[in-house]
């Protein structure tokens, strides 16, 4: 049984923040994640991609936001359970909860706070029967290093920040030889501001926009 005072599910940009906060006032915190790294999507899914949303940071990498994170965490020396998603969460007696993971980990706090973001990542896939023959050999679920697509023709489906962005990126960055963003309505998911660039770009003839489709 690992024991704390705070227990943290979801290692990612919230996770580790807390872990901070916590410390200030002398409070241990144990983080449990799915992933086998802390940072959750920052770290899995775009670790290159830049974010504008972080105060005091008007552009930064998705990558080095957690490698700051983890440094102003690594004070208050975290633990961590990785690779291991929380299965249940018990109770007990004594005014502390249990919880434990689908590996049979137990951990122990009278505090847990949940920043799970939007869980474990699985990819939507469109329903198409050859696809996954395809896999890894030019159908990705998502960007790790945009320098792989340098010069390369990119197809992008989807609607909302992660689609607008990346498209954003390829062209601006002059990355992609041609970038065509697909997606099955009309309207968009994603932030305005990021809308209104793709539609700017679109009609410049930067980014060839195909919806309803």
């Amino acid at each position: 049984m690992i024991e704390t005072d705070i227990i943290i599910i979801g290692a990612g940009p919230v996770g580790l923040f807390t872990v901070f906060e916590a410390g200030l006032l002398k409070l241990r915190c144990h983080l449990i994640d799915s992933l086998p790294q802390p940072g959750g999507q920052c770290s899995e899914i775009y670790p290159k991609k830049p974010i504008y949303d972080i105060p005091g940071f008007p552009e930064i990498l998705a990558g080095e936001l957690i490698d700051n994170l983890m440094l102003q965490a690594a004070p208050f020396k975290p633990g961590f359970t990785l690779g291991e998603a929380a299965q249940s969460i018990e109770k007990m007696e004594n005014n502390t909860f249990k919880v434990t993971t689908v590996k049979g980990t137990q951990h122990a706090a009278p505090i847990v706070i949940i920043a799970g973001g939007l869980g474990v990542f699985e990819p939507r896939k469109p329903p198409i029967a050859t696809l996954e023959q395809f896999e890894d050999r030019g159908v990705e679920y998502i960007i790790k290093d945009p320098a792989m697509y340098q010069d390369k023709k990119c197809v992008l489906a989807g609607g909302g920040d992660s689609a607008l962005d990346w498209s954003i990126y390829l062209v601006e960055n002059s990355i992609a030889s041609k970038v065509t963003l697909v997606h099955r309505s009309a309207s968009f998911r994603g932030h305005l501001d990021s809308v209104q660039k793709v539609i700017d770009l679109s009609e410049q003839g930067r980014i060839e926009l195909i919806t309803e489709a």
